[in-house]
């Protein structure tokens, strides 16, 4: 039987001339000419149709906002160090990142309860907001190609800056704030050069984007988008951030539905954090906080940093044998607890306000003004600053440098007692530090040296 023309037998010579052909190879110019590879780089991949420029425009500002507070507030915390003053920022080659924008006052004397219970608190309340704005623009993470330009790789290299720094900034924040120091290094020099890192890449960012959000805004009607997806509002703007799917699914919730989501899970943790700040009936409401609750009754009996036992003090460092050293240009003096009790005592109304976000209510403090230790040394002028060391043995802030300003404020004290009661010990017996508007780890416990003046 002979073949006919163009039967089988042509078939099968063109498919062992395909078989004996090599494999195509994959190449970088193969896979940008061929276009994106399957999965996440395709737009079709994301299709949600609740995604889209008017929804990450919203988030974008509400993020513009609370991150610009944040970083002011966290600015004052860094001026509230005094960190050009002795060892009190001891972060290796801050250069210029080491500045501050004034000396830090005394005056109002929460100022540090505000602006660091601010600082705190809007970290929390926004994560929210963070997570859903990362949710809104993840198609944007896996653009295809991934590098167009010069231009585009520059603001690929900020995206990527953006979404690490502010990642690292947020979880290094919230365990700070639960005292869980997983990570490698001190959280002092992490999170200022973290800091850092974020805010440039943020100011790229909103050069970049900011135009556009505006348009968005703009654009839409409030009541109007709120109501979309799934055609009960009006159809949006030209979308000209690649943002929205071509392929949206069956929508199961409205923009207004996502972002009440949103405010909703922000008011939750801010009734859950904001009691360790605003004090009062809230505090018992604060279950994020490390220290909520008061440490039992009595006149002791307000929130704790550090213990005795957790910096290593013992008990013949704080007993009998402990002496408070005072050294100034003209004599260093040398008083047991009973010799600073016996000289002149004053009261002073004063919060104790932390880093992590937590403060307690006003306490009455009993003791001699560091001023007038001052005066005792010699500085019968204006006062000098002070360098405060304690008898502690171990953990960070062991010691602190005060201004001048601090040290003439009346209200400055070192303390011997509290609501009418000794120091307990492990608020910082048998003397500690208190000073209006200060850090609490600057109101430094367990004293055993004042250096007042500035060292030779």
């Amino acid at each position: 039987m002979e073949a006919k023309p163009g039967g089988g037998g042509a078939t099968s010579a063109r498919a062992a001339s395909v078989a004996d052909s090599p494999t195509p190879r994959l190449t970088l110019t193969g896979l940008l000419r061929d276009g994106p590879p399957a999965g996440p780089t395709r737009p079709g991949f994301w299709r949600s149709p609740l995604r889209g420029p008017w929804l990450t425009s919203v988030l974008g500002a509400v993020l513009l906002v609370g991150i610009t507070v944040m970083f002011v507030t966290g600015l004052l915390s860094y001026a509230a160090y005094n960190p050009r003053l002795g060892t009190n920022d001891q972060t290796p080659d801050r250069g210029w990142l080491g500045f501050y924008l004034f000396s830090w006052p005394t005056h109002p004397y929460w100022l540090y309860r505000l602006t660091q219970g601010v600082h705190v608190t809007l970290g929390i309340v926004l994560i929210p907001v963070l997570l859903a704005k990362l949710w809104s623009v993840i198609p944007k993470l896996f653009t295809w190609p991934p590098v167009r330009s010069a231009g585009h790789a520059l603001e690929r290299l900020s995206l990527l800056l953006l979404l690490g720094g502010v990642l690292f900034e947020f979880a290094t924040g919230v365990l700070n704030i639960q005292l869980d120091y997983v990570f490698p290094g001190s959280f002092y020099t992490l999170h200022f050069y973290g800091a850092w890192v974020f805010i440039g890449a943020f100011v790229v960012h909103v050069v970049l984007r900011v135009p556009l959000m505006v348009r968005t805004l703009r654009g839409g009607g409030l009541r109007e988008e709120v109501r979309g997806p799934g055609g009960r509002g009006r159809t949006g703007p030209v979308d000209e951030s690649g943002l929205a799917t071509p392929r949206p699914a069956a929508p199961t919730m409205s923009r207004r539905g996502a972002l009440a989501t949103v405010g909703a899970g922000s008011l939750v943790l801010f009734a859950v954090t904001a009691g360790q700040s605003i004090g009062g009936a809230l505090r018992g409401t604060a279950l994020l906080a490390p220290r909520g609750q008061d440490p039992g009754p009595g006149p002791n009996g307000f929130q704790v940093n550090k213990t005795a036992a957790g910096v290593g003090i013992r008990a013949r460092d704080i007993g009998p044998a402990w002496r408070l050293v005072v050294t100034g240009p003209e004599r260093t003096l040398s008083f047991t607890r009973e010799q600073v009790l016996a000289l002149p005592q004053h009261h002073a109304s004063l919060p104790i306000a932390c880093v992590e976000g937590w403060s307690t209510e006003d306490q009455e403090w009993s003791g001699v003004r560091l001023a007038d230790l001052a005066a005792l040394v010699g500085f019968t002028g204006s006062a000098p600053q002070v360098f405060v060391e304690s008898v502690q043995r171990g953990g960070a802030f062991g010691s602190a440098t005060l201004r001048e300003n601090q040290v003439r404020d009346p209200r400055s004290l070192l303390a011997l007692g509290v609501n009418g009661a000794d120091l307990s010990s492990d608020h910082g017996y048998p003397a500690r530090v208190i000073v209006p508007a200060n850090p609490g780890v600057h109101n430094t416990k367990w004293v055993g040296r004042l250096t007042f003046g500035t060292p030779a």
